[in-house]
C-alpha cells in the first residue's frame, strides 16, 4: 500500500492594500481608487484596483501625480485593518485544514493549505479550491487558488496566474511544464540575480529550468541551484504550519471624524455583514457583540450589547447598537472603530406540536434596549435582594437563565400579594396604649380594628444613613365602609409615620 503523496493549495491575493480598503467601503468598489503610503506630502501609490490602473495610474506615483486624474479616489494606506483582514483569511483557510503556512510579502496576501488527505471531507481538491476561493470572495477579497504536489511549485503558479484564471490544478509530475511560461518575478529572487538573469537573456522559469546545473552552480553557487530547482517545482520544504486564533473581529478606520449616529451605522452594518459570514462558515453565530470606538484626542468608547440568544440576523443587531448608542452616545467625534463578537450556538429549541406559540426572543431584546434607553439600565432586568434587612433594599441585574434549565411550576395555596407603594404615603397616626388607632391616608380616615406588630427593625448606625423602623400590619375601615389592609411604618429615628405598603 502506497502512502499519498503531499498536497498543498496556494492563496494568493494581490493587491492587498487595495482590497483591504475596498472590503469595508462598498462605495468605493465600482470607482477607481488607490492606496497611498508614507507621510504627507511625499505620499507614493502602494496599492489599486483594476479600474485605476486601466486609467494609467501606476505604483510609486506621487500624490501630485495622482491628482491629475479627476476621478481617482485617494484612500490612506491602514495597517490595521489589513492585520485585521489577514486574520480573517487566515481564519478562513483554517476552517478546510489545521495546517497553514502564512508566506505573505509587504504588498500581497499570500498562505499555503495542506490539504493532503481531505479528499473524503470536502471531495476532489479542484472541489475544495473553489469553495474556499468562493468563501474568500465572500468576505470581500478577490484571490486566486493553485494546486500542486509541491509546495513552491503551487506558490510560483499562483503568483504567475492571470486575473482572468482563478483556480489552477497541477497534475502530479507535470510541475516543470506547468511554470515553464512563467516569468523569473514569480521567484522573488534579488536584484543582483535578476540583472545576472537579464544579462544571460534569462526570462522564464523554463529557460532557467533548462540551464546545467553543474555549470549554474559554478556561477551562481547554491542559490543557483535553488532557484533552478524552484523552476522545475522540485523543491524540497519544511512546511511550517501556524495556528491562527478564531477570533470575530473587525476593523475600520474612517476617512474623516464622524459625529452622526447614522453614518456611524452605516460603517458598522458593512462590518456586522462580514462577521456574520465568518461566524456562518463555522456554524456559529453571534452572541454578543462589543463595540469600541476611538474618538478624538486619544479616547474611547466602548459598548457591549448581547441579546438572550444568539442570532445571526444582521438588522437586529443594527437595531439593538443603534438603542444602545443613542442612550449612551460618544461624548467626540469618532476616528475608527473596532467590532468584535463572541460566537455562540445556533441551536434551536424543539417546541411540542400543541405548545402555544411563545413571543420572538428578538422582539424582547429590542423592547428591553428601548426601555432601558428611556428609563436607564439600572432599571431594568430583574431584582435581587442585597444581603441587609433594611426595607426596600434590592438590586437590578441584566435578565438571564442558564443554558438548558427551565422554570419549573409547582402548585401553591393562595397567598395574600402585598402592593408595595413607590414612594410611600405619609400619614398621620392615633396611638393609645403606643398602638395605632386611627390614621388619615389621602384624606380619608381609617379606624383600626386589627393592629399586628410592631416589629423593630434598624441598622447601618456606624454611617449617616441609619435607619430605625417600627411596623405594623393593620386591618381597617373608612367612615364609608370600605377596608384597607396595610403595613404601617414609624422611622423611629424621624419620628415620621408611612403607609408603605397594601395586601389585596
Amino acid at each position: 500500500m502506497s502512502t499519498p503523496g503531499e498536497l498543498y493549495a496556494c492563496l494568493y491575493a494581490r493587491e492587498f492594500p487595495a482590497q483591504t480598503v475596498l472590503r469595508l467601503r462598498p462605495e468605493l468598489r465600482k470607482k477607481p481608487c488607490v492606496v497611498m503610503d508614507g507621510e504627507p506630502p511625499l505620499e507614493q501609490v502602494c496599492s489599486l484596483n483594476g479600474k485605476a490602473r486601466r486609467m494609467g495610474v501606476m505604483v510609486g506615483m506621487t500624490r501630485v501625480e495622482v491628482e491629475t486624474f479627476s476621478e481617482v479616489t485617494l484612500v490612506p494606506r491602514s495597517v490595521s485593518e489589513e492585520t485585521a483582514t489577514k486574520m480573517a483569511l487566515l481564519e478562513c483557510a483554517g476552517s478546510f485544514t489545521p495546517r497553514v503556512e502564512e508566506v505573505t510579502s509587504e504588498l500581497a496576501f499570500l498562505c499555503v493549505l495542506d490539504i493532503t488527505g481531505t479528499e473524503k471531507l470536502f471531495g476532489p481538491s479542484a472541489t475544495l479550491v473553489e469553495t474556499l476561493r468562493k468563501r474568500v470572495q465572500a468576505l470581500g477579497i478577490t484571490a486566486s487558488v493553485a494546486v500542486s504536489r509541491n509546495f513552491h511549485a503551487a506558490i510560483c503558479r499562483a503568483r504567475g496566474m492571470s486575473s482572468s484564471i482563478s483556480v489552477i490544478v497541477i497534475p502530479a509530475g507535470e510541475e516543470s511544464v506547468a511554470l515553464a511560461l512563467l516569468p523569473l518575478s514569480v521567484l522573488m529572487f534579488s536584484e543582483e540575480h535578476a540583472a545576472t538573469f537579464a544579462l544571460w537573456g534569462i526570462r522564464t522559469l523554463g529557460m532557467l529550468a533548462a540551464l546545467p546545473e553543474k555549470e549554474l552552480i559554478a556561477r551562481m553557487g547554491q542559490e543557483g541551484k535553488r532557484l533552478r530547482q524552484l523552476a522545475r517545482g522540485e523543491l524540497p520544504h519544511l512546511f511550517q504550519p501556524i495556528e491562527p486564533p478564531f477570533k470575530l473581529e473587525e476593523y475600520r478606520e474612517l476617512d474623516s471624524p464622524v459625529e452622526m449616529l447614522d453614518s456611524l451605522l452605516f460603517v458598522v452594518g458593512v462590518m456586522l455583514e462580514q462577521l456574520v459570514i465568518r461566524a456562518t462558515g463555522r456554524m456559529l453565530a453571534l452572541a454578543s457583540l462589543t463595540i469600541t470606538l476611538h474618538l478624538e484626542a486619544g479616547a474611547s468608547h466602548t459598548r457591549v450589547v448581547r441579546p438572550a440568544l444568539p442570532t445571526n440576523d444582521r438588522q437586529f443587531w443594527i437595531k439593538l447598537l443603534h438603542l444602545d448608542l443613542e442612550a449612551h452616545p460618544p461624548q467626540a467625534a469618532i476616528l475608527s472603530l473596532k467590532l468584535t463578537a463572541e460566537p455562540g450556538s445556533t441551536s434551536k429549541v424543539q417546541m411540542g406540536l400543541f405548545s402555544p406559540q411563545l413571543p420572538e426572543p428578538s422582539r424582547l431584546d429590542v423592547t428591553l434596549a428601548r426601555i432601558r434607553a428611556i428609563v436607564g439600565e439600572e432599571c431594568v432586568g430583574r431584582a435581587l435582594l442585597r444581603d441587609t434587612h433594611r426595607p426596600d433594599a434590592f438590586r437590578m441585574e441584566p435578565f438571564a437563565m442558564a443554558a438548558g434549565t427551565l422554570a419549573e411550576i409547582t402548585c401553591q395555596q393562595q397567598r395574600v400579594a402585598q402592593r408595595q407603594l413607590r414612594p410611600p404615603e405619609k400619614t398621620f397616626v392615633t396611638l393609645q396604649n403606643e398602638r395605632p388607632t386611627a390614621f388619615f391616608l389621602k384624606t380619608k380616615r381609617y379606624l383600626v380594628e386589627k393592629a399586628y406588630g410592631p416589629w423593630l427593625a434598624s441598622g447601618d448606625w456606624w454611617n449617616p444613613e441609619l435607619w430605625s423602623l417600627e411596623e405594623w400590619d393593620v386591618v381597617a375601615h373608612s367612615i364609608d365602609g370600605s377596608l384597607l389592609c396595610g403595613r404601617l411604618v414609624r422611622d423611629l429615628a424621624r419620628n415620621g409615620w408611612e403607609m408603605v405598603a397594601l395586601y389585596d
